[in-house]
């Protein structure tokens, strides 16, 4: 079993003696049972600090093979001092438990003597606004679709194709879903693209395809750790009621969806199969 970290290193609404900004090193495990906190005032930052807290850590834990981390600030700063431990330094969205523990911390920083009394949210991150996918990769159609929770993996999971992301954590029977309950998903018959489309997908990272209501209506792929990507706008009246559908039902699946791209829709090929998670932040 892979030693895995969880790790958040911000500003946090507190001050030292000097009034200087403090920014917590926070650590802990996927479980729960490791954490690992140190402050540094925003002045003193820099990668020795760090090496040196991680050191301190894994004197407590031992050393991780991997350290996961969801602010982009953080992963910049993280991996420098990762690097010179030999600890791989990730980003990824999918850091629930450190999420949590940030979140527990955060309601008792008020209770604190040197707190700021400043509007503090501990997951709130940055976000561009979303931008059109590349022109050139943009396929013949899409469409939303549903496929029964008890056959994703039956259909998707040993099938040959080029590009297939589905972790066991997200697969509908570790959810508890039943197995008729309709996951949504989106489904683009990419022609030509299809390839060009699912790899970009890939390095892309995909984590979810939402629904945005606007003028015009909107579905928008969230990736990376805050990248934001306009997949299709829309007006007709026929796709605003589809896409509420699409939403409805990824509130009864636990936000579980998926995004499959094809050369077209004879059934007989896939290029790209991602079975994603709408997680809330």
């Amino acid at each position: 079993m892979m030693d895995v970290w969880q790790a958040d290193f911000y500003r946090r609404p507190l001050r030292d003696v000097k009034e200087q900004i403090l920014w917590e090193l926070f650590i802990c495990d996927p479980k729960g049972s490791f954490t690992y906190s140190a402050f540094c005032p925003q002045q003193s930052i820099n990668t020795d600090w760090l090496v040196n807290q991680l050191q301190q850590a894994t004197a407590v834990s031992g050393l991780p093979e991997v350290i996961q981390v969801f602010r982009p600030q953080s992963l910049n700063l993280l991996s420098t001092a990762g690097e010179k431990l030999g600890i791989s330094v990730i980003g990824t969205r999918d850091t629930i438990t450190l999420k949590q523990k940030l979140q527990e911390r955060a309601a008792q920083y008020p209770q604190q003597d040197n707190y700021t009394g400043e509007a503090y949210n501990p997951l709130a991150l940055d976000k561009p606004p979303p931008v059109p996918l590349p022109d050139n990769l943009w396929g013949d159609r899409w469409r939303f679709a549903t496929l029964p929770a008890g056959k994703i993996v039956e259909a998707f999971c040993d099938r040959p194709m080029p590009i297939l992301q589905m972790p066991e954590s997200l697969y509908p029977l570790n959810l508890g879903l039943a197995s008729t309950l309709p996951v949504p998903g989106v489904v683009i018959d990419g022609g030509r693209q299809s390839m060009s489309l699912a790899r970009w997908l890939q390095n892309a990272e995909p984590v979810a395809l939402n629904y945005i209501p606007g003028a015009p209506d909107g579905l928008i792929l969230e990736a990376g750790l805050v990248e934001r990507w306009v997949v299709a706008t829309f007006e007709d009246q026929e796709v605003v009621v589809a896409a509420k559908k699409y939403q409805q039902r990824q509130q009864q699946s636990q936000g579980l969806h998926f995004l499959l791209v094809q050369p077209d829709d004879s059934g007989m090929t896939y290029t790209g199969f991602w079975l994603l998670q709408r997680i809330g932040e």
